[in-house]
């Protein structure tokens, strides 16, 4: 016990520093690199390109990757499956579906669209691609073919989605084109602000939730048995998962990969799968990975930007794939 604590402390230490590390490196370099005493005057002051424009992506970096992951968590401990995933089960396309919706619909009638219409878009087509997820989980009890399933879903709503566009003026096609690739940039105080409320409500919620979660993680039954409502504790679950990925989706386009990869290197690392540990092990973790993986779209190509979701699949698609395979044929547990 005494070892495994001391592991846990080395790991969050770890995590955190590495966090810490990379929120500095994407606030300095770049195509005007910093120091870290002109970083430190533009913070204290307010003003400058770090504080307008740097500042605020590399917060929403941080906190949307901590999101993602978590959310990942919370849909892999539902349909117990190391593999289930925003992204992979169809539910970040069908929030780009129904933000695609708003931003035509409102653009094209010169409203000026607002967060908070975007959030609730992309938490309502969430809403319809988890609805979806679940009825089939219901008749598909093999992982494979409910990943399968999932991912016909979001070839369904992208397809939906580029019939939207066809019908879209220019200008707002440019917009839509440059939120669905996926990225932080762009990103204001208004936006951070709002993100981290959503955010920290919802993982305050999630953490709330630990030990029915643990419970969970042992079976139905030995879950009843301890007490916990499923049902309520299911529909808690969803919501929380999909308030976090509309979140990421409304205010960073689709993300791939981090849902699923992050959660499963933290549990890796850590050695554990109990919720008190994983869930802020996830945030750090889903934090630290968008920090470096904006950090390379940002650089490597400078002054271009690429896509943020073409950076995470490099690194995240490599383990759905190990994940894939170490399942002893693509089975696992019931859906």
């Amino acid at each position: 016990m005494k070892n495994h604590r001391l592991r846990c402390a080395a790991c969050f230490a770890f995590l955190a520093v590495l966090v810490a590390v990379l929120l500095e490196l994407n606030i300095g370099i770049g195509s005007v690199a910093f120091s870290p005493g002109e970083i430190f005057d533009s913070i204290r002051s307010m003003t400058g390109i770090i504080w307008t424009i740097r500042l605020p992506r590399v917060l929403a970096a941080a906190i949307l990757g901590g999101a993602l992951s978590v959310s990942g968590f919370l849909l892999q401990t539902f349909f117990a499956n190391p593999i289930a995933g925003p992204f992979v089960l169809g539910i970040s396309s069908g929030a780009k579906l129904t933000v695609s919706l708003v931003m035509v619909g409102l653009l094209s009638r010169g409203i000026v669209i607002r967060s908070g219409a975007l959030i609730a878009g992309a938490f309502v087509g969430s809403m319809v691609s988890m609805g979806f997820i679940l009825l089939l989980s219901r008749r598909v009890r093999q992982m494979s073919m409910l990943v399968v399933s999932g991912v016909m879903i979001g070839y369904i709503c992208s397809a939906i989605t580029d019939f939207v566009v066809t019908f879209a003026d220019d200008s707002n096609i440019v917009n839509l084109h440059n939120w669905s690739l996926g990225s932080f940039s762009g990103t204001s105080w208004e936006n951070v602000r709002l993100i981290a409320l959503v955010v920290g409500v919802s993982l305050a919620l999630a953490f709330l939730l630990s030990k029915p979660i643990g419970a969970y993680q042992m079976g139905e039954v030995y879950a009843q048995n301890m007490g916990v409502n499923i049902r309520r504790f299911r529909i808690e679950l969803i919501l929380l998962s999909s308030i976090l990925s509309a979140c990421v989706t409304a205010f960073a386009g689709p993300i791939s990969f981090v849902g699923i990869a992050v959660p499963h290197l933290v549990k890796g690392l850590f050695r554990t799968a109990r919720p008190l540990v994983i869930i802020p092990a996830c945030f750090l973790g889903g934090s630290a990975f968008c920090l470096l993986c904006d950090l390379i779209a940002r650089t490597a190509f400078a002054p271009r930007d690429m896509s943020i979701s073409s950076v995470t699949a490099v690194f995240g698609a490599p383990v759905v794939l190990y994940l894939m395979a170490s399942r002893r044929g693509g089975k696992g547990g019931a859906a």
